[in-house]
């Protein structure tokens, strides 16, 4: 009877532990795989410029908090991945004015410009921003390096024409265990079909429009002659003489190179990009610049345009406004023509004001000195 009765006992307190057991590791599953949502920062305006009376308003978007379990990804992709970008390489303008996580989001651009190509290649970066995320203001500091990383990434790099920042989501995954946290943040097309400017749809459109813009490029740079002073003007010629400057702001790709370029149809921004574009494949350092400037009418409009070494000494070049809109037709004067054509400070700066600030609240990005006097 004895035996009996320890049996019974046993057998409760077994399934008891049992339940206990089973109880627990549902805690411990819904602790791990918990993802916590978080408030994503504000938008921001991508202030780029569009010409001298407009200002495209399309958005970039700072981090996106996703509310995604983990073992979906375990489930689509065999892993939650993770690049190192350290040794990645890059010497450009506004990249080396940007903060160490900044650094680390532009170089796993340039790594994946390739990549990026398809529309949706997701870049991950594991674990990489965990210290500013376990911050108390984590996501919103991390918000504001990739704003800084996207605003670089775009003024130092024309060729990547086909890539839309607004349709780009830097992802913050939280993974929760007992009291500790981890983060997963990555960067893809969000909800989008793809991350590319309206324009292209396919990366079989965006190859064959690389491959166009790259065939006016080569064919330019194939002219050099080395001297420094020829080459900017022959590429200074070059846009204003194949380029027709689109007042009505209503034909496509008038932002980019690949507008100016191949369509010949472009507004301030795309003339400055395609100048940069050029001259950085010759060797020779050149600048985007964005600002207003004070037109002949007397009214400051939003602009872009230009600022190129030569022997050490950095000068401004406005291939827009070498390019003027001439009423009732006609052809411009050679005077007109070299207006704003290698420029000091004494005379450019009279109505071009340049801002480093690229999108409201943004970081303040600093262009190089010019040289006082005209070339």
């Amino acid at each position: 009877m004895k035996s009996k009765l320890a049996s019974f006992i046993m057998s409760v307190v077994i399934v008891l532990i049992i339940c206990a057991l089973v109880l627990l590791g549902i805690i411990l599953y819904q602790e791990v795989f918990d993802v916590e949502t978080a408030t994503a920062p504000e938008n921001f305006i991508g202030n780029y410029t569009s010409n001298e009376n407009t200002v495209d308003t399309a958005t970039i978007k700072t981090p996106q908090v996703v509310e995604n379990n983990p073992l979906d990804d375990i489930q689509n992709s065999g892993q939650i991945g993770s690049d190192d970008y350290s040794n990645v390489t890059v010497d450009k303008y506004f990249y080396n004015q940007l903060e160490e996580p900044s650094k680390t989001i532009y170089r796993a651009l340039e790594s994946n410009r390739e990549n990026m190509e398809s529309g949706t290649y997701r870049i991950d970066f594991g674990n990489a921003f965990s210290d500013i995320l376990n911050t108390a203001n984590g996501q919103d500091e991390l918000g504001d390096y990739y704003q800084s990383a996207i605003e670089a990434y775009t003024y130092d790099n024309p060729d990547i024409f086909y890539l839309s920042p607004n349709k780009m989501y830097l992802n913050v995954e939280t993974t929760t265990f007992a009291s500790m946290v981890s983060y997963n943040v990555y960067i893809n097309n969000g909800n989008e079909n793809n991350y590319f400017t309206d324009e292209f749809s396919s990366e079989e459109q965006v190859e064959n429009a690389i491959n166009q813009v790259e065939q006016v490029k080569n064919s330019l740079v194939a002219r050099r002659t080395g001297n420094t002073y020829n080459d900017i003007k022959m590429v200074h010629d070059y846009l204003v003489d194949n380029i027709e400057y689109d007042s009505s702001l209503s034909k496509p790709n008038i932002y980019d190179v690949y507008g100016a370029l191949v369509n010949h149809v472009s507004v301030c921004e795309g003339y400055a990009r395609s100048f940069k574009y050029i001259l950085d494949e010759m060797g020779i350092p050149c600048v985007l610049v964005i600002g207003t400037g004070t037109n002949s009418r007397g009214e400051t409009e939003r602009h872009a345009w230009n600022y190129v070494e030569i022997q050490g000494s950095w000068y401004a070049v406005d291939c827009t406004w070498d390019d003027p809109v001439v009423v009732g037709g006609g052809i411009v004067s050679q005077s007109s023509k070299y207006k704003y054509f290698l420029k000091g400070s004494n005379d450019f700066l009279a109505d071009h004001m340049p801002s480093g600030q690229f999108t409201p609240g943004g970081k303040e990005f600093t262009y190089p000195n010019l040289s006082s006097s005209s070339y």
